[in-house]
């Protein structure tokens, strides 16, 4: 990179550290802290909701994927359809029950329906995994700055982490909701430049379709199930796990839940929602487009492939392909704005994240911990906070050196981890939500359940669809639940029976045992198919 393109950097850093500073007085409080006092607004929370999704995993990845995964293509438009749906579902059901508890950690509603053990293994569950999470997007924002700075992997993710690290610690939410909306931006108009780029590289649309491969325009793929074929990316499992992915990253996800629990009204994180039903796909679709661009292009110049750095496996890292693609075709300073886009697309992303884990961990262990009043009383609820963010950003950072070949693409690798979770979480929301009766001991036994399906499925089943283990993870934690509790079942149905106005709740205990049968039969139509030889 050029001095220009370093200027352009540092002065982009350098003004997100000042607002972070400007901010900083403002963190006068735990809520504060992690709920920026409930007054920003949906639009701002709604699109610093989508840019923390939108990480640098997803500007390396989902072009990578689009262009070179197989299966890839603009077949990934298909999990985007699911979002609209899972919003409305969200939107009318499970949030304004959510929101109504107005705590600032989203398990706190567990130990309001069901128990305090609830509670805390939920938290703990998605701190693991959600670290985990983060782990890849370091890891994939570091590899990018290994090629840029020609520095050590090491020295990249602690380069990364600190400057992340110090602007999450000053600025709080209210910093990192306003920088969102300045990075979404940014990230927009990097890809809107970088596709015009492309296009007039290849000649226009014309050239586009003359060098694009037919196997990466394929959308729909309706003949393949993903149930023990071998196809992740077919519309079905997209569809269908697609919605309880979605469902269950924003509803019961602290990294995305936090932000509606931080908006001022029920009414309010609805229209967070509605955003984000909206406006996610256009965003997605670019990075698809730009995908098929670096498709035509490794075509239009065949050495392309040969130009990327490789993996320990001696193959072209695809995850680097859009930097090389910067490196070949954009002028100075342009190429030190694209780097911003993917240092706001990383920061974005990590910062929500080490937010979010310290909220779970101050307020659902350190919350609950018989000696955490004392601790607060003597150190402060703040400090206390500030000091959890360091704890995890320290504990990402260790991840980072070991997450490198959980799949080819970082995207993949993201969901596949947060898949052995999401649905089995999913399932608890809703049993404390519309069922309490069944009883937490009985909705822990699903959970461990479900989750022990998903992992045998990873394990044993790989021509299952991961897109799946959402859906058979969410069932088979609620049919283990619901058989868990059958004894609860039968006495409210005899008591029912016995009472000439019960019929109608007879009735639906009823319909809920055949819910359950059902769950069990698709679960094990599930596992059948993907042990089949």
């Amino acid at each position: 990179m050029t001095t220009f393109d370093w200027g352009v950097i540092a002065i982009y850093l350098f003004a997100l550290l000042c607002l972070a500073v400007r901010l900083a007085p403002e963190q006068t409080s735990r809520e504060a802290y992690y709920l920026a006092g409930r007054r920003s607004s949906p639009l701002a929370l709604a699109l610093s909701t989508m840019a923390t999704q939108c990480s640098s995993a997803s500007l390396l990845g989902a072009p990578a994927f689009v262009a070179f995964s197989l299966g890839g293509g603009l077949g990934w438009l298909q999990y985007e359809l699911a979002v609209p749906l899972a919003m409305a579902f969200l939107l009318l059901t499970l949030y304004p029950a959510l929101r109504r508890h107005g705590a600032i950690s989203v398990y706190s509603f567990l130990e309001a329906r069901l128990g305090v053990r609830s509670r805390v293994l939920a938290s703990l569950l998605f701190q693991v995994f959600r670290a985990a999470g983060a782990a890849v997007t370091v890891y994939g924002m570091a590899l990018v700055l290994t090629l840029c700075l020609e520095l050590s992997f090491a020295a990249c993710v602690a380069l990364l982490a600190a400057v992340t690290l110090i602007y999450d610690l000053l600025g709080g939410m209210r910093a990192v909701i306003l920088s969102d909306v300045i990075q979404l931006v940014v990230l927009v108009s990097v890809l809107v430049l970088a596709l015009c780029l492309a296009l007039s590289v290849l000649g226009g649309l014309p050239g586009l379709l003359a060098h694009l491969p037919e196997a990466r325009v394929q959308s729909l793929d309706l003949q393949h199930t993903g149930l023990g074929d071998g196809v992740d990316y077919a519309f079905w499992p997209m569809l269908f796990g697609g919605f309880f992915l979605y469902v269950s990253y924003y509803g019961c996800d602290q990294s995305q839940s936090q932000r509606l629990l931080a908006s001022e009204s029920v009414a309010a994180g609805q229209r967070i929602l509605w955003y984000n039903g909206l406006l996610r796909f256009p965003l997605v679709l670019l990075y698809c487009l730009l995908g098929l661009c670096l498709a035509a292009y490794a075509n239009f110049d065949g050495a392309f492939l040969d130009r990327l750095p490789v993996t320990e496996h001696g193959t072209p890292n695809i995850n680097l392909a859009v930097v090389q693609f910067v490196f070949d075709q954009f002028p100075p300073g342009l190429v030190g704005l694209v780097i911003v886009a993917l240092l706001a697309a990383a920061m974005s992303s990590i910062d929500s994240v080490l937010n979010a884990l310290s909220a779970a961990s101050s307020e659902d262990l350190i919350g609950r911990w018989p000696r955490g009043a004392q601790l607060e009383a003597r150190f402060g609820a703040l400090p206390i906070a500030k000091a959890l963010t360091l704890f995890w950003g320290l504990v990402i950072v260790a991840l980072a050196f070991y997450v490198g070949d959980v799949a080819d693409s970082v995207l993949v690798a993201i969901n596949k981890i947060g898949s052995l979770l999401n649905g089995p979480l999913l399932a608890l929301f809703l049993i404390a939500a519309f069922a309490p009766r069944v009883g937490e001991g009985a909705a822990l036994r699903g959970l461990a359940a479900g989750m022990a399906l998903n992992a045998a499925l990873w394990l044993g089943a790989p021509g299952v669809s991961w897109l799946w283990w959402n859906v058979f993870g969410c069932l088979a934690t609620l049919a283990v639940a619901g058989l868990s509790a059958l004894p609860q079942v039968a006495r409210a149905l005899g008591a029912a029976l016995s009472d000439r106005g019960g019929r109608t709740a007879a009735l639906s205990l009823l319909g809920y045992s055949g819910f359950i049968g059902l769950a069990c039969a698709l679960g094990s139509a599930g596992l059948q198919a993907g042990i089949a030889p």
